[in-house]
């Protein structure tokens, strides 16, 4: 092992502006000083001996002067400075000097005060040298039995890495650990003792287990999680075990510990599959995330659950605690609330969909009576789907839901209003049955709607769906009562002119005559109250919408009065009433054709309304078959076959995912049968505490070991060139917030090279953690190097530096070797993500930095070319492969993606195939990327590639 890979222990903050010291001053503070210099000039010493420095004549200069002292800051520095120091000669013997040491820590051991003998104990697991430890076995022996616990457990910790490292110097530790483990009351001791028999020798921590498994209730929760580590590990390595301990696993579920319970039900799962401890152990995590407090532990156990109902033997048994985990909703959090309401949705059925649709139309009034918090409109979203996917999957449902949820649809937060104008559009289209109730309820809550885009959906399904004479009247009732009084041009004049009730008079200042675009007279005042404000809020809704110049509006309302006057001609033989009905309509068009072209509104008409608008009264004027088929029949099928294309879509992933859960076996794979089964084959299920801990190291070696290739020579990037003294190329590994730099160094020259030292910079949001130490490399010897980099955003980050050393027996100044600059790539932070169609026209609407891409490739399949985009900016395609399948010469996709920090990512690919130019002609086009600002380096860097 070089000196940069050697284990560290003791992690200490060097201040990088203060001046070294020198070794005189040092040895004069150390000598002569008082305990507070000597504590000072100590501090110094360690720092200097961590930056490279040796410093062999502060050796003997310190065992004699500072050694001796009783001062416990003074032991305790002096434990980091006999850890950190070399105890060496170069031919790797044992320097003379440490005998005095030895003694000294032989001194300590048998110290009346507790803390420093604690303390020399656990320095002691970390020495290297067995002539050291030799001496002070007999001390360490003792410290067993000493009367306080800090002790004892320190003690433990001390035999059991000597015993690891150096087996020869205790080779009873086992025995003289199960005896102490006997006789022990103090918890922690009792753990540390049982953690070295579990690693040590087994068989008597099981022989110990057996002696009190009836009492393991009663241990404290530290003992416990380890107890769960050793069944989990027996019965891993020999099945034949798990009867005689999961008995045990089962009483530690009801643990007051939430760690004990954690364990105890994933040691569970992985033991037994029987339905009662799945059972068991789900409605145990069920507890945890209803119990604790913080979020983090609840989306952890939730995780946990939603592996649990991977497993297809696992599901139905959670099905029947879908109102158990529905209890988690009490949790404030939206992200916890989220996951469970997709939980739910996943194990919802026939047996529990009724259950599950009451609780969650609780919930959505109850979100209706609490006071409005920013995650209260998200979450009632969050409901309106999942009713709404309960709805489609088991229409029966349908018909309780829908009053309930229609209320909404006149809620000031847009999102959750369309949420329940998609589900009630859907719902009315499906089920023939509900179509009256649907209607009724739309006209009972459409005068109260307040945004412009649901109002204009209210008014599609209602032109769409009416069908009797009796609705088709109230449908005009109500577009006559949200217009108000009509014309609304010459109306509006006169409340303007001042003509208005008496009620609503008002104080005014000078009048001044004015002649408007049409040639009447209008008034124009100064007003001394803020009535008009009132005025404004007082006004009908369609009437507000169109003054304030939102005419698309007026286009859905065209639509829908043709469609109504279409088949109220069809139902009503009277031609009186039907010239009457055709002219209202007309009339209330014509109106607002007028005051588009007027100068009220604060937006004038645009000429696709107008259009559109003309086109009603024509339509209305000639009342032909071929347009009356058009109108009533054509726009219902679109929808038919949109709402069919989607279903088919969401059939299909289900699909997927199914056969994804479902293990399939192939008739070729070998059967295996566990009293056949080698002891050796057992082990090939992997260990989920080892798992874990590789997990929370960021060791992920063992993916990248099936294709080495792919994932580490292609992160290799060369630092220096083959003819440099020093040769140098760097392993960059990515994980998650961290990177490390694995950096090989070569000394290519005869000489060898001292202080060798790998210099680091960084630009963007990164940040080095730590100095890497310096080497001494021999002639063409080789060296690893480590340094950790901090992420702290997605922006491109360069790490540049150099290599500096000195040359053995030269004079000459420091040699500086230039290294060539290291990118970090962006696209390790960006992980493919999903979102809804309406999220993502609302995010693209909202985010302000744009990065327009004009296509330059070679590629002349524009499949491909989308599939290269994917690969490259590591995006998900939004647009389903329905709509991509087919070839018609153009192609537009959505792209979504988000940071770990984060951070969204929206891309528009709008690319065509020039067909004129030949079929070999390379695909043209534009990729749009957005991001929220410009600080989200994602819009730009994604861009580059």
């Amino acid at each position: 092992m070089t000196a940069a890979e050697n284990v560290c222990y003791t992690l200490i903050n060097v201040p990088m502006d203060s001046e070294p010291p020198s070794e005189i001053s040092l040895k004069n503070d150390l000598e002569k000083g008082d305990v507070k210099s000597k504590t000072e000039a100590l501090k110094k010493v360690i720092i200097m001996i961590l930056n490279g420095e040796k410093l062999p004549g502060l050796l003997m200069t310190i065992i004699r002067f500072v050694l001796p002292l009783q001062d416990h800051t003074i032991k305790k520095l002096l434990l980091v400075f006999w850890e950190i120091v070399p105890k060496t000669t170069p031919d790797g013997r044992l320097l003379h000097e440490m005998i005095l040491v030895c003694d000294a820590y032989r001194k300590d051991l048998q110290h009346p005060n507790e803390f420093i003998r604690g303390s020399t104990l656990r320095f002691l697991c970390k020495l290297k040298e067995a002539e050291l430890l030799e001496p002070l076995m007999p001390a360490i022996r003792a410290c067993l039995e000493h009367r306080h616990s800090y002790v004892r457990r320190n003690a433990v910790l001390a035999i059991y890495t000597i015993y690891r490292n150096f087996e020869h110097l205790i080779p009873d530790a086992p025995e003289l650990i199960h005896d102490f483990l006997v006789n022990e009351k103090d918890a922690s001791c009792k753990r540390n003792a049982f953690m070295m028999l579990i690693h040590a020798d087994q068989d008597r921590a099981l022989d110990y287990l057996s002696t009190c498994i009836d009492q393991v209730q009663t241990f404290g929760d530290i003992l416990q999680l380890v107890i769960v580590e050793l069944i989990y590990k027996v019965c891993h390595a020999n099945p034949s075990e798990r009867a005689r301990f999961i008995r045990c696993i089962y009483n530690l579920l009801q643990s007051s510990s939430p760690a004990v319970k954690y364990e105890a039900a994933g040691t569970l799962v992985t033991l037994s599959s029987a339905p009662t401890a799945i059972k068991a152990a789900a409605q145990c995590y069920i507890d945890l995330i209803i119990k604790e407090s913080d979020n983090n532990v609840k989306l952890i156990v939730l995780d946990r659950l939603i592996e649990l109902k991977e497993h297809p033997a696992h599901e139905r048994v959670l099905q029947d605690l879908v109102m158990d985990i529905l209890r988690v909703l009490s949790t404030p959090d939206l992200e916890v609330r989220k996951k469970t309401l997709q939980l739910a949705l996943d194990l919802v059925s026939s047996r529990n969909v009724e259950e599950l649709v009451i609780v969650l139309k609780k919930e959505v009034i109850k979100t209706n009576n609490v006071s409005e918090h920013e995650d209260t409109d998200k979450y009632r979203q969050l409901l309106v789907r999942t009713l709404h996917s309960c709805s489609v999957r088991f229409p029966d449902m349908a018909a309780n839901v829908i009053p309930v949820l229609m209320e909404f649809l006149s809620d000031s937060n847009e999102a959750a209003a369309a949420d329940v104008l998609e589900f009630v559009r859907e719902a009315i289209q499906r089920f023939d049955n509900l179509r009256m109730l649907i209607v009724e309820k739309m006209l009972e809550v459409f005068h109260a709607i307040k945004s412009v885009k649901i109002y204009r959906g209210a008014l599609w399904i209602l032109g769409e769906y009416c069908s009797t004479k009796e609705d088709i009247q109230s449908v005009m009732t109500e577009v006559r009562r949200s217009l108000g009084e009509i014309p609304i041009v010459e109306s509006e004049i006169k409340k303007e002119a001042g003509e208005l009730k008496p009620e609503e008079e008002i104080t005014v200042g000078p009048v001044q005559k004015l002649v408007t675009e049409m040639g009447t007279y209008a008034t124009q005042s100064a007003l001394s109250s803020s009535r008009p404000t009132k005025k404004e809020e007082e006004r009908p809704p369609l009437r507000g919408f169109l003054l304030d110049g939102d005419f698309f509006v007026a286009a859905s309302l065209a639509t829908t009065l043709t469609k109504i006057a279409l088949r109220y001609v069809a139902l009503v033989q009277e031609k009186k009433k039907q010239n009457s009905f055709v002219a209202e309509a007309m009339l209330l068009m014509a109106t607002i054709l007028h005051l588009g072209k007027s100068s009220l509104p604060k937006k004038p008409i645009t000429d696709d309304d107008v259009d559109r608008i003309s086109l009603c009264l024509k339509v209305l004027s000639e009342c032909s078959p071929l347009m009356n088929d058009i109108f009533n029949k054509e726009c219902r099928q679109s929808l038919s076959h949109m709402l069919s294309a989607k279903l088919e879509e969401e059939k299909l992933s289900q699909k997927k995912e199914s056969e994804k859960r479902n293990v399939t076996v192939q008739p070729d794979d070998p059967i295996s049968f566990m009293q056949l089964t080698a002891k050796n084959e057992m082990n090939c299920k992997e260990d989920q505490f080892q798992l874990s801990l590789l997990a929370a190291m960021g060791n992920t070696q063992r993916k990248e070991a099936a294709d080495p290739l792919a994932s580490k020579l292609n992160k290799v990037t060369q630092l220096t060139g083959f003819s440099d003294p020093v040769y140098a190329e760097a392993y960059v590994h990515v994980n998650q917030y961290d990177i490390v730099l694995d950096v090989l160094v070569v000394n290519q020259t005869s000489d060898t090279l001292q202080n060798c030292t790998l210099e680091l910079a960084t630009l963007g949001d990164l940040k080095l953690v730590e100095k890497p130490s310096p080497l001494t490399l021999a002639p063409h010897d080789f060296a690893n190097i480590k340094a950790n980099v901090k992420v702290a955003s997605t922006e491109n980050g360069i790490i540049f530096g150099n290599i500096v050393y000195d040359v053995s027996g030269a004079a000459s100044d420091r040699n500086c070797v230039v290294l060539s600059d290291i990118h970090i790539d962006i696209m390790d932070y960006i992980q493919p993500a999903t979102c809804t169609d309406a999220e993502f026209r609302q995010m693209w609407a909202e985010f302000e930095w744009e990065n327009k891409v004009t296509v330059n490739t070679n590629i002349i399949d524009l499949n491909d070319y989308l599939q290269h985009i994917l690969k490259s900016t590591n995006m998900k395609c939004l647009t389903p492969e329905k709509a991509l399948s087919g070839y018609c010469g153009f192609m537009a996709a959505n792209l979504y993606a988000r940071s770990i920090f984060g951070e969204d990512a929206l891309a528009n690919v709008s690319i065509e195939k020039p067909i004129h130019q030949g079929p070999e002609a390379p695909v043209t086009g534009h990729i749009r990327i957005r991001a929220k600002s410009q600080r989200d380096k994602v819009v730009e860097d994604a861009g580059k590639r």
